[in-house]
């Protein structure tokens, strides 16, 4: 059985500790992500060796990694615990996965609906990247590709996140699902929590009845100021299919100073080059 598939096993297996409090003070706090989005940009593939020094670092199997990990304190209420990490290698795929869980005080189930939407989103890339690679490697023979050409071809697969604000009861992630290869794509999920009413939290509480006219706002005005000397951008006019409003289900996430920070997936409203846009509402 090779690392990856005893990674995955320990993954489905690992029971959640039942007392993390001791672990929790013993325990390093995680250390700020080496891997960002824009240097993924710059660099595409090769951004896999940053994440790689963070995850070998714990050095440990799954399992054990499960029960020892990095876990920052968050509040009374609550704890996000990075709940498996591993770097695993599988028929050409390179493995960079670090997954958090949300563990709370009584049953959330906020928490719980999260913690599934993670474990859900972590299988779907695992499979559609293994089709992608397979796919990519039916049409690279197909189109007159030879093995020494492809040896020494990889795809990354990469999983992390950044807890973006803190209070005792209130917390806000970023979840990254990333594949590298010829091409990079990446998909950034959003969490926000009170945990004390055990429920997300939404945009119009943040900024008031008005809330839908106060992101446009800072969209629009984050679009015009992109606009370089010759009229250039990468944002779509809303013509072309590019931004028109925000709603309901428009993602986002808290900073420190309690701002919401608007997040749209890379090529929604603007080209790839722009990846997935950011505006904060101040």
């Amino acid at each position: 059985m090779n690392e990856f598939k005893r990674a995955r096993e320990d993954y489905e297996a690992a029971p959640i500790p039942q007392e993390l409090e001791e672990r929790v003070r013993a325990g390093v706090r995680q250390g700020k992500a080496n891997y960002r989005r824009r240097r993924w940009r710059k660099y595409g593939v090769g951004a896999a060796a940053c994440l790689a020094v963070l995850v070998a670092a714990l050095n440990l199997s799954p399992a054990v990694a499960a029960a020892a990990a990095d876990v920052p304190v968050l509040g009374g209420l609550f704890r996000v615990m990075t709940f498996i990490s591993y770097n695993a290698s599988d028929g050409g795929i390179n493995y960079l996965i670090s997954v958090p869980r949300l563990e709370t005080e009584g049953n959330s189930e906020a928490a719980q609906a999260v913690n599934e939407a993670i474990q859900n989103r972590v299988t779907r890339l695992e499979t559609q990247a293994r089709r992608d690679w397979e796919d990519y490697k039916e049409a690279f023979f197909a189109t007159g590709g030879t093995e020494e050409e492809w040896a020494g071809r990889t795809m990354d697969v990469i999983v992390e996140y950044e807890v973006k604000s803190q209070t005792d009861t209130r917390v806000s992630f970023v979840v990254t699902f990333a594949e590298g290869w010829v091409a990079s794509m990446e998909e950034r999920y959003c969490y926000n929590l009170d945990l004390a009413e055990d429920r997300d939290i939404t945009l119009e509480e943040l900024l008031g009845e008005n809330w839908v006219e106060r992101c446009n706002e800072a969209v629009r005005s984050g679009i015009a100021a992109s606009v370089d000397e010759e009229g250039f951008t990468y944002f779509f006019s809303p013509e072309e299919g590019g931004f028109t409003t925000v709603d309901e289900t428009t993602s986002f996430y808290i900073r420190e100073d309690g701002v919401p920070v608007l997040v749209f997936p890379e090529y929604s409203i603007a080209a790839g080059a722009a990846g997935s846009p950011e505006f904060p509402v101040e």
